[in-house]
Parts: structure tokens; sequence; C-alpha cells
């Protein structure tokens, strides 16, 4: 490789040069910093901050012994949704039902809208009192409130105020795969520490960020895949764990809070200079509303404040006013908890119809999802189920570096007959 230069600006355009050229392949790794200054007769200093600056820039990443390296090319996993055309029962989506989601369109008449001009509030301020009520006593005592178009718009925003590129970020294993993409899409490096039934293991995160992990994305209740919720036990080691590693901004993804049947447990401490808590509304009020409320420290507010500044990136007053609407009504709310007891009781009849065939689902599980795990590869019996006419979700699209292998199947319409033979199915599949 031919690297050039006499600065750190020209090291920099030389290398990202021979990148996008192809001359440099992702993987390879770049000179020794010492080397490359000798080869070019320039101070060490000056590739090292040329390095600095490629791994800002997400064109290189730092691999300890390995050196500095050029990036892997991003390449996105699987996605949310459901499946178009298919002609499968979809139980792979991730989705609510759509039959407990409230009318927006009454909503929006209730709403009253009233048109907003550049350089008024960017957040609507009935929401933010409703807000700050729903977070009272659950996070530190000095917050502000903030909003984002959803849970992963949020997060991806809080990464990017406090990250860089090739920074190393905690998350379950296996992970919700909104989380997984967007890390890929920020050039950040997800590092994956196990959950069980309790949530995430204190143990494996207190090595992960003792190895260097500036950030941790946490989910406290029904965890994607698994349905798994913090204990009371684990949220208090966790929090140990957390202030220990008073540098690491601790982002708490409490995407289910509505809906939610088990109870909140904070791990955040009370010291933490860098936190945030996102509860988004998406599942309880739907997807296409965009609207995640955020509380955070003080100083992340205000970088978010920037970043969602009086502009085309506010989030949209017509949609807070919807929210508000909604959050603020009593029908509503009595849907809302209607909706967590259905959710429930659908979660319960895939269980049970399970094990009375002798399978075991994880336990204990919120959320619209029942996860089973599994000893080997799913995709067979992924492949066994389609033809079956189920479309299900494979485990191994959620890990981590480890693969996790197990089914993820979304309740959130499936009755009670269909969750018998579904059951029916995957015992005979298994079988095969």
């Amino acid at each position: 490789m031919q690297i050039t230069g006499q600065s750190a600006a020209e090291i920099f355009d030389s290398v990202r040069l021979l990148a996008q050229s192809g001359e440099l392949q992702p993987g390879q790794a770049l000179p020794p910093v010492r080397d490359l200054a000798g080869r070019l007769d320039v101070n060490r200093n000056t590739v090292a901050a040329a390095y600095k600056r490629l791994v800002t820039a997400g064109i290189a990443v730092t691999r300890g012994r390995r050196g500095t390296v050029i990036r892997e090319q991003t390449r996105l996993g699987e996605q949310e949704g459901t499946a178009p055309d298919t002609r499968l029962s979809d139980v792979a989506s991730g989705n609510p039902n759509p039959d407990w989601l409230p009318d927006i369109a009454e909503a929006v008449a209730r709403a009253r809208y009233r048109p907003r001009l550049y350089g008024e509030a960017t957040v609507d301020a009935g929401l933010a009192t409703h807000a700050r009520q729903w977070f009272a006593g659950e996070i530190p005592e000095r917050h502000e409130v903030e909003l984002a178009h959803g849970a992963v718009d949020a997060i991806e925003r809080l990464l990017a105020a406090h990250l860089v590129a090739g920074d190393r970020v905690v998350v379950e294993n296996p992970c919700f795969l909104g989380s997984l993409n967007m890390l890929r899409v920020a050039g950040l490096e997800a590092v994956g520490v196990p959950v069980d039934r309790e949530g995430m293991c204190s143990d494996a995160l207190e090595r992960a960020l003792s190895a260097g992990a500036q950030a941790v994305i946490l989910t406290p209740r029904a965890h994607n895949p698994t349905g798994c919720s913090l204990s009371a036990r684990r949220a208090r080691a966790l929090r140990r764990v957390l202030e220990h590693h008073p540098h690491v901004l601790v982002v708490v993804d409490d995407h289910f809070a509505l809906l939610a049947e088990t109870d909140y447990h904070s791990v955040i401490p009370d010291s933490a200079p860098r936190w945030a808590l996102v509860r988004s509304l998406s599942k309880a009020l739907g997807p296409d509303l965009r609207l995640a409320l955020v509380a955070s420290d003080p100083p992340t507010a205000q970088h978010l404040r920037l970043r969602l500044a009086p502009g085309s990136s506010w989030v949209s007053h017509l949609l807070q006013d919807i929210a508000r609407a909604c959050l603020t009504h009593d029908a509503v709310a009595s849907q809302i908890a209607r909706a967590r007891e259905d959710y429930a009781r659908r979660r319960h009849h895939l269980a049970t119809a399970l094990a009375d065939r002798g399978i075991t689902a994880a336990t204990p599980a919120d959320g619209l999802n029942l996860w089973l795990p599994l000893a080997r590869d799913s995709q067979p019996l992924v492949f066994a189920l389609a033809k079956r006419g189920w479309l299900v979700r494979g485990g191994e699209a959620f890990s981590v570096g480890e693969s996790v292998h197990g089914l993820r199947i979304t309740v959130s319409t499936l009755d009670e007959p269909q969750a018998r033979r579904l059951a029916d199915d995957i015992r005979h599949s298994l079988g095969e």
C-alpha cells in the first residue's frame, strides 16, 4: 500500500482514498504508527492523529494488538415487521395487534391542533408535564425531558452525542434487531452480554465494561426477543456494576412501558453523569406515531435538544398533540389496560399449549413475543414450520457474537386454537 502525506490531514486523505478505491480492503491492518512515521519521515504524533481521525470518521477501527484496521462494510441484518405477500401465518413480525391501537382520527379531533412556527418550544408543555409525572420517582432527581422519533431514533441520537465510530456498546445477547442494525450503521461495535430469566447478567456486564465499553443499552422489561424482565435483585446488581464505571453512558430502553405487566426496576445510579430512560409509545399507540419520551441528565438533554432544534428535525407537534390526547384520555387508558391483559392471555395460551406437549418456552415472559430456546441452529425448524404454514423468526438473527439458538414467536394476534395448532406443528417439526 502506498500511503503518502506529511501532515495528519494528508495522511488521512491518502488512507481514505485507498480504502474507497479498494486498494485497502476491509479488515486489512494499517502499518504500525512507528513504522509509517519512519517511512514518511514525520513525527509519530502526526500519524497517530491521522489514525484517530480515520477511526472517528468510521473508516477504520482499533483492534487492540492488531492495531488499526480498515472497517468492515456495513451489512444490515434482518428487519422487524410483516413479510409482504406471504401466504404463511405470520408470527414473526413483532408487531402489536392493530385491534388494540387507539383511533387516531378521533384523537386528532380531540387534540385541537394549533400550527407551530419556527422558534417555538419543541416539546409540548402538556406532554412534557405528563412525561415528568410518568418518570417521577424512577430516575435521578436532576433530569430533563425531551422527545425523539421512536426508541431506536432516541438511542441513536444519544449514542451520537457521546460516542465516536469504533466505540464499544454493551447490549443484551440476544438483542433487538433495530438496535443491532442501528449500531452497525453508526460504526459502533456491539458487545453481547447474555441474559437469563432475570435480565442482563451483571458479572458479564462487569467484564464488558472493564474491557473498555463506553455505553450500555439495557432493556428493563419485556426484553425483545426473550420477553425477560429485570428482577429487583438483578437491577440492584447491575446498578452496583454501573456505579463502578461512571464514564459509561447508560441507556435504558423501556420500550414496552405502557403495556408491561412487570414492574420497572431502575439500574441508573443516582450519581450517574450520563444516562437516559427511553419510553416509546409505539407498542401501545402504534408504530406509525414515531414518538418516544426521553428523560436524561441535563447535559445529555441539551445534546438532544440541539439535534432536534427547530427546523426539519423536531418531533412534529401534530404527533405530540395526538400522543397527549391519547395518554390523557380515560378511554384510551382503559383500552391499553385491556390490551395488556390480552397480550398476557395470548402468551399464556401458547406457553400452556407448548407445555402440554412437553415443550418448555422461556419463562417468565412479558411483551408481544414468546421465546422458545433451542439446542441447535433454528433454521431447520423454521423451514419445517414454513411447510406447515407458519412464518417464525429464527433466533440467530438476534445474536451478538456467540450465536443464540431459539425461535421468537409473536403472539399479539394468536388466538387459542391457533396456539394449539402451532404447538402441535412445533412438536411434530421437532420430532422430524
